[in-house]
């Protein structure tokens, strides 16, 4: 298959400063050659890539819009946005891992962390020397975190830790975990390490879905955690919920390059393939859901750009990024289903990305808030009225 030039029909290109797209072609060049030759084989064995790492670490891909005294890149929100995109056009489980590396590892680390544990952690995570999880979600608590049982205990030194996390994206391979647990009835987050007595993350098996991504449980068994792995500043749900509020703003660029992968495959698909003597994007219903995808690929893409430069801004809500999310999120699996139809019975063969795309987005469109909580979100901030059950 031809190297993806872009899906661009409304010259979105034009509102993009040229670092910005600098950031953008580096990060697809990145991908067209080292992620798409090898996703097929580990998207098959179920295996994380993890020598892609120091390379992904070499292009300021982890934490890129941290400063760079910590050895980040410092770029803005929208080239953030756009490398998330270009990555998740190979595999979102390429983008995940990313994304929890900068929203939700190393950015809690950098908004709520000690100077110590800023300038200890975040060289190391940016040069892909660590690898960091983030440990929220429980196997009966999701889109409620709130409720989590996992609890902290005041001893003498630090604290002992107990519960579960489930879903955890990078676990079994992380250095360490930002695990949120509540402390005398609050919520707050440690640094937990690889290593600590009592800890184990297995990973779990059998996905369907994000099949190149590690995902696991995380299990504390009176782990003793050192007074300095507290973050300082990160009492409260509010400070898990901001971190979710960044990874939710990356899958929201994310999706896009997903959206344009599967397009891209059923457009060249349907010129090339003949029916009735004739390529089947000569027929009118095909030509229909082509449209409608790049018609919806526009209105994501100029969504996803001024939901940035909101962001750089300082002017964005975290309502905002639930739109974004949610509609994305729910456009790309649309695109990938339609994009199937097109490609026939080949679109279930991984020779084609669209059916990793599909059943990848299965689980995007699920996770950092499911498409009803987000609608919720939404309707609370349009009407004055909570519709969540108290």
């Amino acid at each position: 298959m031809a190297k993806l030039s872009g899906v661009d029909y409304f010259s979105a290109d034009d509102l993009l400063f040229e670092d910005e797209k600098l950031v953008r072609e580096t990060v697809r060049t990145f991908v067209d050659s080292e992620i798409l030759p090898i996703i097929v084989k580990h998207n098959r064995e179920g295996s994380f890539p993890q020598n892609i790492v120091p390379k992904m670490a070499e292009l300021g891909i982890l934490g890129p819009t941290l400063p760079a005294k910590y050895g980040c890149a410092e770029m803005n929100n929208v080239a953030y946005g756009l490398i998330m995109q270009e990555l998740e056009r190979g595999d979102s489980s390429i983008r995940s891992f990313a994304s929890v590396m900068s929203a939700l590892v190393m950015y809690p680390i950098f908004k709520f962390g000690s100077e110590e544990q800023k300038d200890f952690w975040l060289p190391k995570l940016a040069k892909g020397e660590k690898i960091g999880c983030f440990g929220l979600t429980e196997p009966d608590y999701g889109s409620n975190p709130g409720g989590m049982v996992t609890k902290a205990e005041r001893v003498d030194g630090g604290f002992l830790l107990n519960g579960a996390k489930m879903w955890i994206t990078n676990g079994t391979i992380a250095d360490i975990a930002i695990v949120w647990a509540k402390l005398n009835g609050i919520v707050n987050g440690f640094i937990i390490e690889k290593g600590f007595a009592g800890f184990t993350a297995p990973e779990m098996r059998g996905k369907q879905s994000l099949r190149a991504s590690v995902t696991s449980e995380l299990i504390f068994n009176n782990v003793f955690v050192p007074e300095k792995n507290l973050l300082p500043d990160g009492a409260g749900l509010k400070s898990p919920l901001m971190c979710l509020n960044q990874a939710r703003y990356g899958i929201a660029w994310g999706v896009v390059g997903s959206m344009m992968s599967c397009y891209d495959s059923a457009l060249e698909y349907a010129k090339s393939r003949k029916q009735f003597s004739k390529p089947i994007a000569a027929y009118q219903l095909t030509q229909k859901k082509l449209v409608e995808m790049l018609t919806e690929i526009t209105k994501s893409q100029l969504l996803n750009i001024q939901l940035g430069r909101l962001k750089d801004g300082g002017k964005l809500r975290f309502q905002q990024v639930s739109l974004a999310k949610r509609n994305n999120c729910e456009i790309a699996l649309d695109i990938a289903r339609s994009a199937r139809e097109i490609l026939g019975a080949n679109g279930i063969l991984d020779e084609y990305p669209v059916m990793r795309h599909a059943a990848n987005l299965e689980s995007v469109k699920t996770y950092e808030g499911t498409h009803e909580m987000h609608t919720l979100i939404i309707g609370e901030d349009i009407t004055g009225f909570t519709a969540f059950d108290n």
